[in-house]
């Protein structure tokens, strides 16, 4: 791991830490926040109606998930999952709509878009491994190549045999 890896990390994830351990100390208050998005939610999948009718509830299990992932993403253990986690969770969190919008808010609201575009790269960084779909597509062109020179190897064999079916008929007949 690099040593901006090493630094950056953390740093991303404690602002998520901490947002997280506040919102399992304080459902109630995040919960309020969150209860215009859970309803909008609710609306376009009814399956969510139960997680909406207890905004408290999600807003502690959202927490936790941040908790969880923010560590796991300052320790670097399963890094993508965790960004991929918290770009999730700042996606349901960030789009509550409030009328009276302050300075305090928009400035919020800018932090967290900052911190999810952090976390997006981070969830796609592969910390200088190829990723899953390239070595993939990789291992798919390797398999062809490996095909490729079998069937040729094969035909060859093949004609080798036939050949030599062919000199030994004849060897036979002209005896």
């Amino acid at each position: 791991m690099s040593l901006a890896r090493l630094i950056a990390r953390p740093l991303l994830a404690s602002s998520f830490v901490l947002t997280g351990l506040d919102r399992v100390r304080k459902p109630e208050e995040s919960g309020e926040r969150l209860r215009p998005t859970l309803r909008r939610a609710a609306s376009v999948f009814p399956q969510l109606e139960a997680v909406a009718a207890k905004p408290a509830l999600a807003a502690r299990c959202i927490g936790a998930a941040q908790v969880l992932s923010g560590l796991m993403l300052a320790l670097g253990k399963f890094p993508r999952f965790s960004a991929f986690v918290l770009v999730g969770s700042s996606a349901v969190t960030g789009f509550n709509d409030n009328a009276a919008e302050s300075r305090l808010l928009t400035s919020n609201r800018v932090k967290n878009l900052s911190l999810a575009g952090g976390v997006l790269l981070a969830s796609v960084d592969t910390d200088g491994a190829p990723s899953l779909a390239w070595r993939a597509r990789h291992l798919g062109k390797d398999a062809r190549k490996q095909l490729a020179k079998a069937n040729k190897e094969l035909s060859k064999t093949v004609r080798d045999g036939a050949q030599d079916a062919r000199k030994a008929a004849e060897d036979v007949v002209g005896r």
